[in-house]
């Protein structure tokens, strides 16, 4: 059974830090590009970064381009994002991502399995 598990998440001032992680189970996790996504209360779920299945390709929101670092550590089957210069405006449910097929060229329109969220608020 696929299992997505977020943690790391938390209640920080502006300007500070927090480091989210999502552990894998289930499935080839070096076989498959994975990612983040967030949502915030009253809005649509929107993609936040991404990351090939090799490790060579990224993509970021523009709205956390130069903040934000996705990163993966196949040995331990976990997906990360460091979160830098947090704002309140990044206070959001955060949700790690895989798509439904492995091997894909990363695509942030591919996605189709979710974890449960890890609640990251922003607020001094």
């Amino acid at each position: 059974q696929v299992q997505l598990a977020e943690s790391g998440g938390g209640l920080v001032q502006p300007g500070g830090s927090l480091r989210l992680s999502c552990a894998t189970s289930g499935f080839t996790f070096n076989f498959y590009y994975m990612g983040w996504f967030r949502q915030a209360p009253g809005k649509e779920r929107e993609f936040v970064a991404g990351l090939g299945w090799t490790g060579g390709s990224t993509i970021y929101a523009d709205s956390v381009k130069g903040r934000f670092t996705i990163s993966r550590d196949n040995v331990k089957k976990t997906l990360y994002l460091q979160m830098n210069s947090l704002k309140p405006e990044d206070t959001a449910v955060y949700y790690c991502a895989r798509p439904r097929s492995p091997r894909g060229a990363l695509d942030v329109a591919g996605f189709g399995v979710w974890g449960q969220g890890t609640q990251v608020t922003v607020s001094s």
